[in-house]
C-alpha cells in the first residue's frame, strides 16, 4: 500500500526569505506547501478547530516553526498558546511551543541558563531604578536589553564614566518596566553562533562585527565567516542547548578573557549564517529532520 504524503506547514513570515525557503524545502520533501502567518489562524475552542485562509490546520501532520512574529513583544506568547492548543489535537510542532516560550523572553532564557550552570555575563534583573543604577555603577559598562526583542533591537549602552547615563536609563525604564543590566563583555571582534538540528551539532559561524558598531550584528555592519570552535566552546553550546530540547536553535557565544560565555539561546536559528559562512542549506537539514520524525513516528504507530 502506497504511503499517504506527509502534509507539513511552516509557520513563518510570508515574503520573508527564510519561511519562503523552508516552506520550498518541506514542499520538495513531500510535495505540500503551507506557509501560515500567525496573524490569520483562528482558534475555535468549542469545537476544538484551527484555520488559516481556509486552511483545517488539524489536517496537518506536523508544523515547523520558523518564525512566529516579525518583530517580538508579548503578543509573541499568544500566539505560542495557539500553537500550543494546535499540539493538542494531535499536529506535531517542531520545535515545541512550550521549548519556544522559555526563549522568546530574554528572562525566561537567562534564568534556564543560570540554573542549568551554564557561564554567562555578570546580569542584573530588577524593577527597582536605584538597584539598577547600582548595577550600572558596579559594572562600568552595561547594556540594556528589552526583554522581547532580537538582533539588538532596543538595547542600550550605557557607561558610568559618560555624562547623561542616568538619564538614559530612566528612558530606558519608562520603556521597560523590567530593568535587564547585562554587563558589557569586551568582544574579541566577533561572537560565535553554534548551530544544531535535533540537538545534533551542525557548524558554527562568527559574526564579525563592524569596527564602529559596539554589537557584532548584522543589520549593524557585521558579516558572517566560517569558524572552527574550541572543545570548551562546543561542550558549553551543546549543554546549553541541550536545557531547552529545541529541533533548530542557534547557541549565541562570545570568547573572552575568562573563558567562553553565553548570551542566549535563539527560539527558532537563523539560516543566513550557515549558508553565507559554510555553504549549508539549513532549510533542508531541518526539513529532512522533520519528515525524518514524522516517518519514524508513523512507523511505531503502526
Amino acid at each position: 500500500m502506497t504511503e499517504r504524503p506527509l502534509k507539513i506547514g511552516v509557520v513563518g513570515i510570508p515574503g520573508k526569505w527564510s519561511s519562503e525557503a523552508l516552506a520550498d524545502a518541506v514542499a520538495n520533501k513531500t510535495g505540500h506547501r503551507l506557509l501560515i502567518d500567525m496573524a490569520g489562524i483562528d482558534v475555535s475552542l468549542a469545537d476544538g478547530s484551527v484555520g488559516f485562509e481556509g486552511h483545517d490546520l488539524c489536517q496537518l501532520d506536523a508544523i515547523i516553526v520558523k518564525k512566529i512574529a516579525e518583530v517580538y513583544s508579548p503578543n509573541i506568547l499568544n500566539r505560542i498558546e495557539l500553537l500550543r492548543f494546535l499540539g493538542t489535537t494531535g499536529v506535531s510542532i517542531y520545535s515545541h511551543p512550550v521549548a519556544i516560550l522559555q526563549l522568546v523572553n530574554r528572562l525566561s532564557c537567562t534564568v534556564t541558563l543560570r540554573a542549568g550552570g551554564i557561564p554567562l555575563p555578570q546580569t542584573v534583573i530588577t524593577e527597582n531604578l536605584d538597584a539598577a543604577a547600582k548595577a550600572v555603577e558596579k559594572f562600568g559598562q552595561a547594556v540594556l536589553k528589552p526583554l522581547f526583542s532580537t538582533k539588538a533591537r532596543g538595547m542600550t549602552v550605557i557607561n558610568r564614566d559618560q555624562d547623561g547615563w542616568r538619564q538614559s536609563l530612566q528612558a530606558f525604564a519608562n520603556r521597560n518596566s523590567m530593568i535587564y543590566i547585562q554587563k558589557r563583555i569586551d568582544i574579541p571582534g566577533q561572537d560565535l553562533g553554534v548551530m544544531f538540528v535535533g540537538g545534533k551539532y551542525i557548524a558554527t559561524y562568527a559574526r564579525v562585527g563592524d569596527k564602529d558598531s559596539w554589537n557584532t550584528t548584522i543589520q549593524s555592519g557585521g558579516h558572517y565567516t566560517a569558524h572552527e570552535p574550541s572543545t570548551n566552546v562546543l561542550k558549553i553550546a551543546e549543554k546549553a542547548q541541550a536545557l531547552f530540547g529545541l529541533d533548530f536553535t542557534c547557541v549565541d557565544v562570545v570568547e573572552t578573557s575568562a573563558g567562553p560565555m553565553v548570551f542566549e539561546v535563539s527560539a527558532f536559528g537563523g539560516f543566513r549564517g550557515l549558508r553565507d559562512a559554510h555553504g549549508i542549506d539549513a532549510a533542508a537539514l531541518l526539513s529532512d529532520h522533520v519528515v525524518d520524525a514524522q516517518r519514524a513516528k508513523r512507523r511505531g504507530a503502526s
